[in-house]
């Protein structure tokens, strides 16, 4: 399990850079997004790497990792939106902004760890196909829960959701970065 946390640092790295040029370029402007607007804003990413998997044409020459770097980044924004809540205006700093990211990403990662040992690192034989599908299923039960106000009966809230997508994200980056 060394090689996975290693692993997974250097793709959250690879996100986290990211995430800081575009709070550079953009500022905190998603900070007025609501939920189901970053639940869509995934959708979209997860959709477009179905696609990509399955089409033999591919006429936007980005390829599945920006994606799923996308839908990490988005999911992290999402944690944050569920601690935060929404703003009518732009109000983090990068700073501010980054020490988020960073404090999600960590209990994101130790769920990971944790989930992890008790599975055996089963995710090393899935394909990066069904990591997509995963994410999703994931997606289509958040909107579910969305649409139910929030209210579950016996299911994990939201915020498992975003964090078990983050890790399905890691894992086929992880996968892709191994070809």
């Amino acid at each position: 399990m060394q090689d996975t946390s290693k692993q997974y640092d250097a793709v959250i790295k690879t996100c986290r850079d990211l995430f800081t040029k575009k709070m550079s370029d953009y500022g905190s402007a998603w900070r007025i997004l609501r939920l189901p607007s970053l639940t869509d804003q995934i959708f979209i990413k997860a959709q477009r790497i179905r696609g990509l998997q399955q089409n033999e044409v591919q006429k936007v020459n980005e390829g599945q990792e920006s994606e799923f770097i996308g839908i990490i980044n988005y999911c992290v924004m999402a944690l944050v939106q569920l601690e935060k809540g929404v703003v009518e205006q732009p109000d983090l700093s990068v700073e501010e902004a980054i020490k988020l990211y960073d404090e999600k990403v960590s209990i994101t990662k130790h769920l990971m760890m944790d989930k992890n040992h008790d599975y055996g690192e089963a995710w090393r034989d899935m394909r990066v196909s069904s990591l997509t599908d995963l994410i999703l299923q994931k997606l289509l039960r958040v909107k579910q829960i969305e649409d139910n106000k929030g209210k579950t009966l016996v299911s994990e809230g939201i915020d498992a959701n975003y964090q078990d997508m983050i890790n399905y994200a890691v894992f086929a980056l992880i996968h892709l970065n191994n070809k």
